[in-house]
């Protein structure tokens, strides 16, 4: 059984969409590598299809059929529990047999049918904060999935909307949803996006990514997100924001250094 609750630091890291299966094969792989040398969970994640994106010419994904034909043989070559977004009441039940963790997308966070629908299927639901949500209005999400008997609920932290193409984090939003009970995870690539920023597509501020994970994990969260891209410079989706895939494991080893001193402390 797939638990988030617990002293050990845990990761959801993977390739924005699902670009090819070269990719995602060779990410898997490295992400596997990294999970075994420095004793770290990751659940590997990627998305089938980006109904969100800026422009009706960017790319989505391969669809939910292939996306989760893919998705199956990386948990089966790799052993990696899985993660990827739904959008509707109708995809849940085609995905609850194969990804190992649901996550509703920050934009569909208050979609009560949704909600609902993902928590009844005993799965662990990754909820997406909004960007235009405040920390104590994620009470109302978690009680919408707590209706239906699941306890197995993940939130998570992924900036809020400061003007215009812009986001900002505020760390007091991470002990305020933790004191809720439920794991808290901070969204590193995402808390670093500018939406909407290059005109027909998000631009990003990667060279941050570092400064806000450290202080994350010095608040003591539970988890931390990633998109990681062999080639983040030629990736088909948020590539501004997203880690190189060869830089990971480095970063991993400094903030599990910060983990150990502060972990006694919450």
């Amino acid at each position: 059984m797939l638990s988030f609750k617990g002293e050990k630091l845990f990761v959801i890291a993977g390739p924005c969409v699902i670009e090819t299966e070269d990719i995602v094969f060779k990410t898997a792989k490295t992400l596997k590598e990294v999970s075994d040398e420095l004793n770290i969970p990751i659940v590997f994640k990627s998305s089938y299809d980006k109904a969100n994106r800026s422009s009706i010419n960017s790319y989505r994904g391969p669809g939910i059929i292939k996306g989760l034909e893919i998705l199956k043989k990386v948990k089966e070559q790799f052993s990696l529990p899985i993660l990827s977004d739904v959008h509707s009441v109708e995809e849940i039940n085609i995905v609850k047999d194969v990804l190992d963790v649901i996550q509703i997308p920050a934009f569909l966070c208050r979609q009560t049918d949704l909600l609902v629908e993902a928590g009844k299927t005993g799965k662990p639901v990754n909820v997406k904060k909004g960007q235009f949500l405040a920390p104590w209005d994620v009470k109302n999400i978690i009680e919408k999935i707590q209706s239906t008997g699941n306890r197995d609920i993940l939130i998570t932290e992924r900036g809020t909307t400061f003007g215009y193409n812009n986001l900002v984090v505020d760390f007091r939003s991470l002990p305020i949803i933790r004191s809720m009970g439920v794991p808290v995870i901070f969204d590193a690539t995402h808390s670093v996006q500018l939406p909407g920023g290059a005109g027909t597509c998000s631009a990003g501020q990667r060279e941050f990514i570092p400064y806000l994970t450290r202080a994350a994990v010095a608040c003591g969260v539970d988890g931390l997100f990633f998109e990681v891209h062999p080639t983040p410079d030629s990736a088909l989706c948020d590539g501004p924001n997203m880690i190189k895939l060869s830089d990971f494991k480095l970063l991993l080893e400094n903030l599990l250094n910060i983990h150990a001193v502060v972990k006694g402390l919450f």
